[in-house]
């Protein structure tokens, strides 16, 4: 299937390794300009590299650019629009990603952590994609994606922060989609379950920490309440992005797809 990205601009944040780095290497390998976004130069250039001399042996090809940024900084999205103007020339995809927050119950849940990763996790995200919708409108095309959490649907033990921020997100994905679809611009969320990065590992030792199991155990307890019988590989994450990306996915928004080997149980 030719998903018609040769050519587009995507600017995909937290790009530096795991989900987004997945991202923007798919969309590269359709033929998309991206735009690395993170805060280590050192694995941003790497990756850039990686995914430029990939581009340079294939037709139709894609690019990467790298630029720093940190989704606290409050001056994130005028950089982010500096960037793309400079980089890019412009944007045909948006693909909104963040780290986690730390774990913790919701009784743990203080105004100050609240504050600090609604601002990171969730403002952010907001103004930036309003910064790039009158462009996308202009142009009659747009991709808005939103990486979040299985924990949207069935929330995740011990990350109570998590769960609350990343569903604000989904009333929010909803509303835009259908305020922006008439200018052919989808918005969706992805949704993944447990596809193994070093976020996996991190929170594995934080629960193996908490429990007093080791993280051997805590590990095979979670593999058991997968039906696939594994973690997910980032690259099959990666492609369900790719094609919410794509032309040929113009009919699909306002919708939220469960990358999760099966885990959620809900319908």
């Amino acid at each position: 299937m030719d998903l018609g990205l040769t050519g587009k601009r995507a600017l995909v944040l937290a790009s530096s390794r795991g989900l987004g780095l997945g991202i923007a290497k798919a969309l590269a390998s359709e033929g998309a300009h991206v735009l690395l976004v993170g805060r280590s130069g050192d694995r941003l250039t790497e990756n850039c590299k990686a995914i430029n001399a990939e581009g340079q042996v294939k037709a139709n090809g894609g690019k990467a650019d790298w630029v720093w940024g940190d989704l606290s900084d409050e001056n994130f999205v005028e950089a982010m629009k500096a960037a793309v103007k400079e980089k890019l020339g412009g944007i045909d995809i948006l693909v909104n990603n963040t780290g986690g927050p730390t774990p913790g119950t919701a009784e743990e849940m203080t105004a100050d952590k609240l504050d600090t990763f609604f601002q990171s996790m969730v403002l952010r995200v907001i103004t930036l994609t309003n910064a790039f919708l009158p462009q996308m409108k202009e142009q009659g095309f747009g991709r808005i994606l939103t990486c979040a959490s299985s924990g949207v649907f069935e929330p995740i033990a011990n990350l109570a922060l998590s769960n609350t921020l990343r569903s604000a997100l989904v009333g929010w994905n909803k509303t835009i989609a259908t305020e922006v679809a008439g200018f052919g611009i989808t918005a969706n969320m992805l949704l993944p379950g447990r596809i193994h990065t070093d976020r996996i590992d991190e929170l594995d030792g934080a629960n193996a920490k908490r429990t007093g199991k080791s993280v051997e155990d805590i590990r095979a307890a979670s593999l058991k309440t997968i039906p696939a019988g594994r973690l997910g590989r980032v690259e099959e994450f990666a492609a369900a992005g790719a094609f919410l990306c794509s032309v040929p996915a113009s009919y699909v928004t306002g919708t939220m797809l469960r990358v999760d080997g099966g885990a959620s149980r809900s319908i």
